[in-house]
């Protein structure tokens, strides 16, 4: 059982900080709390549920080791598939941790500090306030409270259940906390995440507060109550004698999102369907009674305020919209039961300045209890995890965690992978070409400069094997479009691009460059662009690099392992039917691929000729049946020592056409070996999955 420590802290804000001693130690039931310094010393250990005093050697024992790993964690920063903790808690401790914290105890709204989100992973991290929603206890935050812990520090509002507190009085409890954080830490952004009521609260601080640097994120906002389908039903329950509890169910099973995402929590993906059925039954079965047991934490009396609560923050939070200034990122689902959060995320995304949108269609009301959703992966995938006044690409970003790389690569990419079949080769310094990265260097700088397939369709698996076999993340150099904003809608899905954000890719800029290589990173450069990605019909396994060597130079100044690398297979997988020179003759489109390369930024205007062509399209494309994909990396060319290139224009000219020779050399091999490859059709590939399972390596030709 984790144990709840007291923090005493000046005036208004809430325990957490890093650095504040612990005063007293305690525990409550398997969630643990931080009580705030709202809290006097009787009123928190109500909350905490008992002292632990004179605890046990072992127990101490225990927090030392525990401590001393910790601080290990701390000093070594995140790495690649670190362990998360997420989809390791579900709904049913949501309502035991409700149960547990919702008995009144006369205090007045308060933060508290989950000990499941521990101390963060990262320097710096940014504080993070959450606004629970109609429940007030705020634990709605329960199934992610690991993974945010580790690069957040996190407090939760909570309201106890006979609390009257009026709106404008909660508005000042947000207000006084984050002013006081704003004026410790200017620097600092603060992160507000609303969950619907909390909604409300968040843009109300907000527009009261445009000079601090604010986020918001608004989940299925409650600004939309005026339009609720339960507005009919309230006088009644006004007006209805308080035995008829019944109401109050019936009511909170509105509040409530889809029983069976919510029950579907936990549960592994890799399970046969008979025992995902039987699991997913067993789970909601057990889940189904505790729905009524919302009936407690939530008296009659208390809904019948929550909803005056409800009503008045609407009405005052939509009466300053306009003065938002702050970034904010709207989480919006299409079956909320309570809420038209669908048709809201449309009028916000048009009423305040700064806002985005990630719309989740198959989702209810209590978003973030729900399967399949991650707020950290969300947060990193729109890229608005940030430590400073302005997002850095280098230095905020956060590594890919064990949960993400399940969810990405066992699932949702797992059937186009296991069609694509990708064949991994590398070349080691002997020349010797090897089924492995083996040939890779194991510490960066290292560059790897390459072809790029018909809509970048290699990147994927190629960040799935550096991840799987190497621990590394690659950071891709990409176009800088693929990072705006200003094509996405109110209906904008989770997409490919966040997984691109979440995995490493950056826009290409000289000083990113420079600044990946200062950090010995793994960095991804395709020289050719989008003029290689979005090419013409005849023209695949064609590089178009520009004339000048780009990247040379910068290499050799930092002493980088470049390595060449080739990959084919694309016209394997897709047929290109209607390309650039087609879509240029098609009124309308035509039009439409000038608007959006006319906002967008320039990569390479100074470059004359057809390999300065940069403009970003779609083309159309038919799928075929898929061959396989054959990746070879060449043998590393070291540039230490080679600082003379950094000067000599020459010599880097030289470097960097031997660098596109050998790309061409490796497609030349691979396009000719492929042909010796018994298993290149997926009818062989599938038998042989078939005879030795599914994640057995499937044979390819002799290097």
């Amino acid at each position: 059982m984790p144990v709840a420590a007291l923090h005493p802290l000046p005036g208004v804000v809430g325990a957490g900080r890093r650095g504040a001693g612990r005063r007293r130690a305690g525990r409550h039931r398997r969630f643990g709390l931080r009580a705030s310094s709202l809290e006097s010393p009787s009123v928190a250990s109500t909350a905490l549920s008992g002292v632990a005093a004179g605890a046990p050697a072992e127990r101490k024992e225990k927090a030392k080791d525990d401590a001393a790993a910790l601080e290990e964690e701390q000093s070594n920063g995140l790495d690649a598939l670190y362990d998360d903790g997420f989809g390791g808690v579900t709904v049913k401790d949501y309502f035991a941790a409700a149960r547990a914290v919702s008995r009144d105890d006369g205090g007045p709204p308060r933060w508290f500090c989950p000990v499941e989100c521990g101390r963060p992973a990262v320097d710096a991290a940014p504080l993070l306030l959450f606004l629970p929603g109609m429940d007030g206890v705020g634990m709605g935050l329960i199934l992610h409270h690991k993974s945010l812990g580790k690069v957040f520090e996190v407090r939760c509002l909570h309201i106890p259940v006979n609390d009257r507190t009026p709106f404008e009085g909660l508005v000042q409890t947000v207000e006084n906390t984050i002013k006081h954080e704003h004026d410790s830490s200017p620097n600092r952004p603060i992160y507000l995440v609303g969950d619907s009521f909390g909604g409300c609260l968040a843009v109300a601080v907000a527009a009261r507060n445009p000079q601090i640097d604010l986020l918001l994120i608004l989940v299925n906002p409650a600004t939309s109550f005026a339009k609720t389908p339960l507005q009919p039903i309230l006088p009644l329950l006004e007006s209805m004698p308080s035995e008829f509890h019944v109401t109050v169910p019936y009511l909170l099973s509105f509040v409530m999102g889809d029983p069976l995402k919510m029950a579907s929590v936990s549960i592994e993906n890799n399970l046969s369907p008979p025992e995902t059925l039987q699991k997913l039954s067993d789970s909601l079965t057990s889940m189904l009674p505790l729905l009524s047991e919302l009936a407690d934490i939530i008296p009659r009396d208390t809904l019948l305020w929550k909803l005056k609560l409800l009503k008045n923050g609407a009405a005052y939070a939509n009466s300053r919209l306009h003065a938002v200034q702050a970034e904010v990122l709207l989480l919006a689902s299409g079956s909320d039961n309570l809420l038209p959060s669908r048709d809201e995320a449309d009028r916000l995304f048009k009423a305040l300045k700064n806002c985005r949108v990630r719309y989740f269609k198959d989702n209810g009301h209590t978003l973030l209890l729900e399967d399949g959703v991650n707020l950290l992966s969300v947060i990193k995938g729109v890229n608005m995890y940030r430590r400073g006044r302005q997002r850095d690409f280098v230095t905020d970003y956060l590594p890919p965690t064990l949960s993400e790389f399940k969810k990405t690569f066992d699932e949702d990419h797992k059937l186009f992978h296991l069609a694509l079949s990708p064949v991994m080769m590398s070349t080691m310094k002997n020349g010797k070409i090897v089924r492995s990265l083996s040939g890779i260097p194991d510490k960066g700088p290292v560059l790897f400069v390459g072809y790029h397939a018909l809509m970048g369709i290699e990147v994927s698996p190629l960040y799935e094997e550096f991840l799987r076999e190497k621990k590394k993340i690659v950071r891709g150099l990409a176009h800088p479009l693929l990072f705006g904003t200003k094509s996405e809608s109110s209906r904008q899905e989770l997409s490919r691009l966040d997984t691109v954000s979440m995995y490493g890719g950056l826009p290409v800029t000289p000083i990113n460059m420079y600044r990946l290589f200062e950090r010995n990173e793994f960095v991804l450069l395709y020289p050719g662009g989008v003029r290689e990605a979005l090419h013409r019909k005849n023209e695949e396994y064609k590089l178009f690099w520009p004339h000048q060597p780009e990247f040379v130079r910068m290499a050799a100044r930092f002493g980088v392992t470049v390595i060449p690398f080739g990959c084919v297979g694309e016209d394997d997988v897709l047929e290109l039917v209607v390309d650039y020179n087609d879509q240029k003759n098609i009124p309308g489109l035509r039009e439409w691929i000038e608007s959006i390369n006319k906002e967008a930024d320039r990569v390479r205007d100074s470059v004359k000729g057809e390999d300065g062509n940069q403009d970003m399209h779609l083309p159309a494309v038919l799928p075929k049946v898929p061959g396989r994909f054959y990746y070879l990396f060449g043998k590393p060319i070291e540039m230490k020592g080679m600082n003379n290139l950094v000067r000599d224009r020459k010599s880097a000219n030289d470097v960097y056409l031997r660098i596109k020779s050998e790309v061409e050399e490796i497609m030349s091999y691979l396009k000719r070996k492929r042909e010796e490859d018994p298993y290149r059709s997926i009818a062989q590939r599938a038998l042989y999955q078939a005879t030795w399972g599914v994640s057995a390596q499937v044979p390819t030709f002799e290097p």
